[in-house]
């Protein structure tokens, strides 16, 4: 038994591009989580710019909690952009929705005291307009 099924890929009537941009996206979501989960303030000092003086302990594990999630989550994007394309379009909405959540969080709804912006606040402002469009392409069905 595999741990994967056999590809969907055949079925996929989206663009290619956005299915290719997923892979990215995956990668993209990949990286920061090792980042969080492997350095050992998981970049809330260094990235984050957050003083760890009080509850250091605390921070520094709900940051590879959230690693380790992004982690998972970033390889399950890529095993669907490489062999399960028909699902493209529903990991593109997902992405859209985290980013969109994150974004009002940020920015909006519970925006931090210092007013620092670590970087994966504004990637999110970027992100959400193009995961947008390559949702479109995806939901449109190419002319092979």
């Amino acid at each position: 038994m595999n741990v994967l099924p056999l590809s969907m890929n055949h079925l996929y009537r989206g663009s290619v591009a956005s299915a290719w941009f997923l892979g990215l996206y995956g990668l993209l979501e990949f990286a920061p989580g090792c980042l969080h989960f492997f350095l050992s303030e998981g970049g809330a000092e260094v990235i984050a710019g957050l003083d760890l003086t009080q509850n250091r302990h605390a921070i520094i594990c709900v940051f590879a909690w959230m690693g380790s999630l992004q982690i998972s989550y970033g390889l399950g994007i890529l095993s669907v952009a490489l062999w399960y394309r028909p699902l493209v379009p529903l990991f593109l909405s997902l992405g859209l929705i985290e980013r969109t959540l994150m974004s009002l969080a940020a920015w909006i709804t519970k925006p931090g005291s210092t007013g620092h912006h670590p970087p994966g606040h504004y990637a999110s402002l970027i992100a959400i307009p193009i995961l947008a469009v390559f949702l479109v392409l995806a939901v449109t069905e190419s002319k092979k």
